[in-house]
């Protein structure tokens, strides 16, 4: 990557399409595993105009209603327009109910090291975890404050600071580097749809202008190091009518936003989706653990900016592959710190299980975990009481062999 360049990284508020459905997955499976923590679920969803498409395969002695769920889900996300509602919808569904294992049942907390490393994986998928000193949260600064203003374009609707803002929205911040570090702001973008019931309703463009500029662009900048200056490029509103609106406009899937999900392209991530899928899914977990070893490196002070890549292989425990670039950011050798990484982590499946609890968060965190994690990123969630992938607390054994 060049010394100097502009980067641009963009989020989408909660009632996109795509995360509409990432949503709804999400909430399958937390509702399963509130349930069941053992069960093994995979849920894809796709949604359109007046019709959303949940398709589940799964193994557990749980119950759960999908279309139950998939109308809360719209509801709670604030579509209540003739257009699309959750009352209105048609569900359709293809469910699948696998034939019970016999080894669906094994507690990680209660398995020996041996037995653990009986576990393998039942894919095969490449992962990336990424952090930099850019930011708070460890991540790069354009997705950092993308999040933030889509996170903000959600709360003034929520809030009725703007109230005739409808669910469905996008942001998008251009970060200008020098010498790889972040300079200014180059440009910013925010695309707000309205609650369109009638034309009388419809709000001017310079209305929405203004009150975007004011109550959004300006919050989230006011606490921020590097604000917009005289020359940043602010664009608001959107020309092309199928840029935003719901699903009365643009369909949506499960899975389409994964750089959203993790580090706004900034550093590589997994094809893999991440929502819609149990703990034991190494292409989910697997991309949490690798965040996990990548952020206590740079908190630990070992690098400026560190990507983990670990490659898993059908029918083993371990990982096959770690490598570590530091991107000439890092006080010692890349292969000294992957060793670290192999000596004071656990990359194994059920090792990743055990570390971070995945099977009883939808239970510990109210209002269940995984479907919070499907909006604003599945990396650096500062604003999240619970992220295990989140904590530190690697650094001090880190620096004590650095």
């Amino acid at each position: 990557m060049k010394k100097d360049f502009m980067f641009t990284s963009e989020s989408v508020t909660e009632g996109h399409p795509d995360k509409l459905c990432d949503q709804i997955s999400d909430a399958i499976v937390d509702k399963f595993l509130q349930r069941d923590p053992y069960s093994r679920v995979i849920a894809e969803c796709a949604v359109s105009t007046a019709i959303i498409f949940i398709s589940a395969r799964f193994e557990s002695d749980a119950v759960i209603d999908f279309t139950k769920i998939a109308r809360q889900m719209i509801k709670q996300v604030g579509y209540r327009g003739s257009d699309f509602n959750g009352k209105t919808a048609s569900i359709v569904t293809s469910l699948k109910e696998l034939p019970p294992r016999d080894n669906r049942y094994w507690d990680e907390k209660n398995l020996s090291e041996a037995e653990i490393e009986k576990i393998p994986v039942n894919d095969q998928v490449n992962v990336f975890g990424f952090a930099c000193n850019q930011t708070p949260g460890l991540i790069p600064l354009p997705i950092w404050l993308a999040h933030k203003l889509a996170k903000r374009l959600n709360a003034v609707r929520k809030d009725n600071i703007i109230p005739y803002l409808a669910p469905d929205g996008k942001t998008q911040v251009g970060v200008e580097y020098r010498d790889r570090q972040p300079y200014r702001i180059h440009s910013i973008t925010v695309l707000a749809s309205q609650n369109k019931q009638s034309s009388s309703q419809i709000v001017s463009t310079k209305r929405l202008q203004e009150d975007i500029r004011g109550a959004i662009v300006d919050f989230v900048f006011a606490d921020e190091i590097i604000k917009p200056d005289e020359n940043t490029r602010i664009f608001i509103d959107s020309d092309d009518p199928f840029a935003i609106g719901g699903p009365a406009v643009h369909s949506g899937l499960t899975g389409r936003k994964n750089a959203i999900d993790t580090y706004g392209e900034y550093s590589r991530h997994s094809g893999a989706a991440l929502s819609g899928k149990d703990p034991t899914r190494i292409d989910r977990v697997g991309a949490y653990v690798a965040r996990y070893a990548a952020k206590n490196v740079v908190a630990a002070g070992l690098a400026e900016k560190c990507e983990v890549l670990l490659s898993y292989s059908i029918g083993l425990s371990r990982p096959v592959s770690i490598l570590v670039e530091t991107f000439g950011t890092g006080k010692i050798p890349d292969q000294e710190i992957t060793a670290l990484l192999e000596k004071h982590f656990d990359f194994r499946l059920a090792g990743i299980i055990r570390e971070f609890d995945l099977r009883l968060l939808p239970t510990i965190v109210k209002g269940g975990f995984y479907k919070k994690l499907a909006i604003y990123g599945h990396m650096g969630r500062v604003d999240l009481e619970i992220v295990p992938w989140e904590k530190t607390d690697k650094v001090p054994i880190l620096q004590s062999e650095f």
